[in-house]
Protein backbone atom coordinates (compact mmCIF):
# COMPACT_ATOMS: atom_id res chain seq x y z
CA UNK A 1 0.00 0.00 0.00
CA UNK A 2 1.73 3.27 -0.89
CA UNK A 3 2.27 6.08 1.81
CA UNK A 4 -0.12 8.15 0.09
CA UNK A 5 -2.90 5.51 0.54
CA UNK A 6 -1.88 5.09 4.69
CA UNK A 7 -2.16 8.75 4.92
CA UNK A 8 -5.71 8.97 3.50
CA UNK A 9 -6.55 6.52 5.49
CA UNK A 10 -5.44 7.71 9.09
CA UNK A 11 -6.81 11.48 7.77
CA UNK A 12 -10.20 9.67 7.27
CA UNK A 13 -10.24 7.97 10.69
CA UNK A 14 -9.68 10.61 12.68
CA UNK A 15 -11.75 12.99 10.77
CA UNK A 16 -14.29 10.11 11.30
CA UNK A 17 -13.68 9.69 15.13
CA UNK A 18 -13.31 13.48 16.33
CA UNK A 19 -16.97 13.93 14.06
CA UNK A 20 -18.46 10.86 16.20
CA UNK A 21 -17.20 12.04 19.61
CA UNK A 22 -18.22 15.52 18.93
CA UNK A 23 -21.80 14.11 17.85
CA UNK A 24 -21.92 12.04 20.81
CA UNK A 25 -21.64 14.41 23.55
CA UNK A 26 -23.07 16.99 21.66
CA UNK A 27 -26.14 14.96 21.12
CA UNK A 28 -26.10 13.69 24.75
CA UNK A 29 -26.45 17.26 25.87
CA UNK A 30 -29.36 18.24 23.19
CA UNK A 31 -31.46 15.36 24.46
CA UNK A 32 -32.28 16.82 27.55
CA UNK A 33 -32.24 20.55 26.49
CA UNK A 34 -35.95 22.12 26.59
CA UNK A 35 -36.92 24.67 23.85
CA UNK A 36 -36.33 27.75 25.14
CA UNK A 37 -37.42 31.05 24.26
CA UNK A 38 -34.97 33.35 22.54
CA UNK A 39 -35.11 35.82 25.30
CA UNK A 40 -33.23 33.92 27.67
CA UNK A 41 -29.92 34.28 28.91
CA UNK A 42 -27.32 32.45 27.48
CA UNK A 43 -25.47 30.01 29.88
CA UNK A 44 -22.00 31.63 31.24
CA UNK A 45 -18.52 29.50 30.49
CA UNK A 46 -18.69 28.63 34.19
CA UNK A 47 -22.14 27.08 33.97
CA UNK A 48 -21.60 25.17 30.90
CA UNK A 49 -18.08 24.39 32.36
CA UNK A 50 -19.56 22.82 35.63
CA UNK A 51 -22.25 20.98 33.61
CA UNK A 52 -18.97 18.96 32.06
CA UNK A 53 -18.23 18.30 35.11
CA UNK A 54 -20.91 16.64 36.44
CA UNK A 55 -21.19 15.05 33.44
CA UNK A 56 -17.53 13.62 33.59
CA UNK A 57 -16.98 15.01 30.20
CA UNK A 58 -13.58 14.22 30.53
CA UNK A 59 -13.22 10.64 31.47
CA UNK A 60 -16.57 10.29 29.40
CA UNK A 61 -14.56 11.59 25.87
CA UNK A 62 -11.60 9.35 26.63
CA UNK A 63 -13.26 6.28 27.28
CA UNK A 64 -15.41 6.76 24.32
CA UNK A 65 -12.25 7.05 22.31
CA UNK A 66 -10.70 3.91 23.78
CA UNK A 67 -13.38 2.22 22.57
CA UNK A 68 -13.31 3.60 19.08
CA UNK A 69 -9.91 2.84 18.95
CA UNK A 70 -10.11 -0.96 19.28
CA UNK A 71 -13.27 -0.93 17.20
CA UNK A 72 -11.61 1.07 14.10
CA UNK A 73 -8.68 -1.02 14.41
CA UNK A 74 -10.26 -3.96 13.98
CA UNK A 75 -12.04 -2.39 10.85
CA UNK A 76 -8.72 -1.41 9.47
CA UNK A 77 -7.65 -4.91 10.33
CA UNK A 78 -9.99 -6.18 7.86
CA UNK A 79 -9.94 -3.71 5.75
CA UNK A 80 -6.17 -3.83 4.89
CA UNK A 81 -6.13 -7.93 4.80
CA UNK A 82 -8.73 -8.33 2.21
CA UNK A 83 -7.55 -5.19 0.16
CA UNK A 84 -3.93 -5.72 0.52
CA UNK A 85 -3.44 -9.78 1.55
CA UNK A 86 0.29 -9.09 1.17
CA UNK A 87 0.04 -7.23 4.17
CA UNK A 88 2.27 -8.34 7.25
CA UNK A 89 0.97 -8.57 11.30
CA UNK A 90 3.81 -6.11 11.70
CA UNK A 91 2.89 -3.60 9.39
CA UNK A 92 -0.83 -3.55 11.32
CA UNK A 93 0.83 -3.33 14.52
CA UNK A 94 2.53 -0.53 13.05
CA UNK A 95 -0.69 1.43 12.24
CA UNK A 96 -1.98 0.35 15.97
CA UNK A 97 0.64 1.73 17.73
CA UNK A 98 0.17 5.02 15.33
CA UNK A 99 -3.29 4.72 16.52
CA UNK A 100 -2.56 4.81 20.00
CA UNK A 101 0.21 7.46 19.99
CA UNK A 102 -2.30 9.63 18.67
CA UNK A 103 -5.09 9.07 21.02
CA UNK A 104 -2.58 9.20 23.68
CA UNK A 105 -1.71 12.66 21.96
CA UNK A 106 -5.16 13.99 21.51
CA UNK A 107 -6.30 17.37 22.93
CA UNK A 108 -9.22 16.39 25.10
CA UNK A 109 -9.08 19.47 27.15
CA UNK A 110 -8.64 21.75 23.78
CA UNK A 111 -11.79 19.54 22.83
CA UNK A 112 -13.69 20.39 25.58
CA UNK A 113 -12.78 23.72 25.65
CA UNK A 114 -14.02 24.86 21.99
CA UNK A 115 -17.14 22.67 23.04
CA UNK A 116 -18.33 25.21 25.62
CA UNK A 117 -19.06 27.90 23.01
CA UNK A 118 -21.36 25.45 21.30
CA UNK A 119 -22.46 24.63 24.23
CA UNK A 120 -23.83 28.65 25.14
CA UNK A 121 -24.86 29.20 22.00
CA UNK A 122 -27.42 26.62 21.90
CA UNK A 123 -28.50 26.01 25.44
CA UNK A 124 -30.08 28.62 28.05
CA UNK A 125 -29.03 29.09 31.59
CA UNK A 126 -32.26 26.92 32.57
CA UNK A 127 -31.02 24.50 30.05
CA UNK A 128 -27.84 24.32 32.17
CA UNK A 129 -28.99 23.98 35.46
CA UNK A 130 -31.70 21.51 34.63
CA UNK A 131 -29.36 19.26 32.85
CA UNK A 132 -27.06 19.79 35.89
CA UNK A 133 -29.99 18.45 38.05
CA UNK A 134 -30.33 15.50 36.28
CA UNK A 135 -26.49 14.54 35.69
CA UNK A 136 -26.43 15.00 39.21
CA UNK A 137 -29.19 12.62 40.05
CA UNK A 138 -28.56 8.65 40.50
CA UNK A 139 -30.43 8.22 37.40
CA UNK A 140 -28.07 11.03 35.68
CA UNK A 141 -25.17 9.78 36.73
CA UNK A 142 -26.15 6.01 35.75
CA UNK A 143 -26.69 6.79 32.49
CA UNK A 144 -22.92 8.95 32.61
CA UNK A 145 -21.60 5.35 34.00
CA UNK A 146 -23.63 3.32 31.39
CA UNK A 147 -22.53 5.58 28.36
CA UNK A 148 -19.45 4.15 27.74
CA UNK A 149 -20.60 0.41 27.92
CA UNK A 150 -23.69 1.34 25.66
CA UNK A 151 -21.34 2.81 23.50
CA UNK A 152 -19.59 0.53 22.92
CA UNK A 153 -22.49 -2.16 22.32
CA UNK A 154 -23.79 0.19 19.51
CA UNK A 155 -19.86 0.20 17.66
CA UNK A 156 -20.36 -3.36 17.62
CA UNK A 157 -23.58 -4.10 16.59
CA UNK A 158 -23.15 -1.38 13.40
CA UNK A 159 -19.33 -2.73 12.79
CA UNK A 160 -20.58 -5.29 10.42
CA UNK A 161 -22.50 -2.65 8.59
CA UNK A 162 -19.72 -0.50 8.81
CA UNK A 163 -17.16 -2.94 7.41
CA UNK A 164 -19.54 -3.69 4.33
CA UNK A 165 -19.83 0.11 3.29
CA UNK A 166 -16.20 0.52 3.46
CA UNK A 167 -16.16 -2.53 1.46
CA UNK A 168 -18.38 -1.19 -1.07
CA UNK A 169 -16.52 2.41 -1.11
CA UNK A 170 -12.96 1.01 -1.93
CA UNK A 171 -14.35 -1.44 -4.04
CA UNK A 172 -15.55 2.00 -5.54
CA UNK A 173 -12.47 3.73 -5.23
CA UNK A 174 -10.80 0.64 -7.40
CA UNK A 175 -13.31 1.10 -10.25
CA UNK A 176 -12.63 4.37 -10.36
CA UNK A 177 -8.92 4.11 -10.47
CA UNK A 178 -8.78 1.44 -12.66
CA UNK A 179 -11.40 3.13 -15.12
CA UNK A 180 -9.23 6.25 -15.59
CA UNK A 181 -6.01 4.38 -16.18
CA UNK A 182 -7.77 2.62 -18.76
CA UNK A 183 -8.96 5.55 -20.09
CA UNK A 184 -5.63 7.23 -20.00
CA UNK A 185 -4.42 4.18 -21.92
CA UNK A 186 -7.16 4.44 -24.25
CA UNK A 187 -6.90 8.02 -25.45
CA UNK A 188 -4.81 8.99 -28.04
CA UNK A 189 -2.34 11.52 -27.31
CA UNK A 190 -2.86 14.60 -29.50
CA UNK A 191 -0.57 15.88 -32.22
CA UNK A 192 1.41 18.74 -31.30
CA UNK A 193 -0.15 21.70 -32.89
CA UNK A 194 2.26 23.48 -35.39
CA UNK A 195 2.88 27.23 -33.98
CA UNK A 196 0.58 29.78 -36.64
CA UNK A 197 2.53 32.94 -37.35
Amino acid sequence: MNIFLQGECMKERRSWFITVVLVLFITCAATFAQPSPAASARATRQEVLRLFKVMHINDQMRSVMDSMTKQQSALVHETMKKRYPQMTEERLEQFDAMMEEGIKDFPVDAIIDDLIPVYQKHLTRTDVRAMNVFYSSPTGQKLLREMPEMTSESMQLSYGRMQRQMDAMMERMQKMVKEEELNRKASPKSPAKPDSQ
